[in-house]
């Protein structure tokens, strides 16, 4: 049999209730506190829960005086048998909330201050500990984002070298300029197939690789267009063409096939289109030499032309 008065406390039924020797524990437990017998006081006060485990406010004097010499694991269950026991007291409501703050869990503290403003909603500690613990929990969301940043910043800069390929895929994918992982998921797979001596082992390899880790081609070719439409709009800056970028691709006046190829690649105006490459373009089902060469004829009227792989 355990001599843990503590044990005695988990292992007593719930259905023995004995007021009088709790009480009488309770009274020992205050006179040894007042004689400076912490120590004691903790025993009497874990005899007194043992007697009378449904006594919410024996509990409580034992889960704070537990805080007070450092037994915080001890004193913070203690505070939630509080809890279970029924309705909670303002002060267990407090202590608790204020050790839920300490070990970062905002939310259990943000629930029992509210259980207390539900009461009390004027109550001074309470309205100034949910401003504090409210922003916290902002803190620390914004610090999980900047650290979801920094992490995918620091994949995204990744060298294609740290990657295991063969010579010939990263010979290939030093041609292309693709130095970083970044710049590799800027690619489809039409627009490395495009490029000489790039073949399908090559392509199956790289796949492999990105699939392993989560990633596919071309799910970075939105920043590719965007980078290539702030380029060009650099280069039109001063010549008053500028807003030639935002004239829809209906103005170029292509054939019907031309027309649905962009409409598949969801091109709208002509910035779309001449941030896109010819490899992309002769990727769509139908879209051959010919429409190629309309589209290019079209842009390079309008002063346009479709972004080559060399270029971001």
């Amino acid at each position: 049999m355990s001599s843990n008065p503590m044990d005695m406390v988990i292992g007593a039924s719930e259905t023995q209730r004995d007021a009088r020797a709790a009480a009488k524990h309770l009274e020992a437990a205050r006179a040894a506190d007042k004689a400076g017998e912490r120590e004691r006081a903790i025993i009497e006060l874990k005899k007194a829960t043992a007697a009378d485990p449904q006594n919410v406010d024996v509990l409580f004097e034992l889960a704070y005086r537990l805080d007070l010499v450092g037994e915080e694991d001890e004193a913070l269950a203690t505070y939630e048998r509080a809890t279970d026991r029924g309705p909670a007291s303002t002060n267990t409501l407090m202590n608790l909330a204020v050790m839920y703050d300490d070990r970062g869990d905002y939310a259990r503290a943000e629930r029992c201050l509210r259980q207390v403003l539900e009461s009390h909603p004027n109550h001074p500690r309470a309205r100034l500990y949910m401003k504090d613990v409210q922003a916290s929990r902002e803190m620390m969301v914004d610090d999980e984002q900047d650290r979801d940043y920094v992490k995918r910043k620091a994949m995204m800069d990744t060298p294609v070298t740290d990657f295991e390929l063969s010579v010939r895929a990263r010979t290939c994918l030093k041609k292309l300029n693709i130095r970083t992982l970044s710049d590799l998921l800027r690619y489809s797979e039409a627009e490395l197939l495009s490029y000489k001596n790039f073949g399908e082992s090559s392509l199956t390899e790289i796949k492999a690789m990105l699939a392993g880790k989560g990633f596919r081609l071309g799910q970075g070719a939105d920043d590719a267009y965007r980078q290539a439409r702030r380029s060009i709009a650099d280069q039109l800056k001063g010549s008053g063409r500028e807003q030639v970028l935002n004239k829809p691709v209906g103005d170029l006046q292509l054939s019907v096939r031309a027309r649905k190829a962009l409409q598949l690649l969801n091109i709208q105006t002509m910035g779309d289109l001449a941030s896109r490459t010819e490899a992309e373009l002769m990727g769509v089902k139908n879209f051959g030499a010919t429409s190629l060469q309309e589209v290019k004829e079209r842009l390079a009227e309008a002063g346009l032309g479709l972004r080559t792989l060399d270029e971001p």
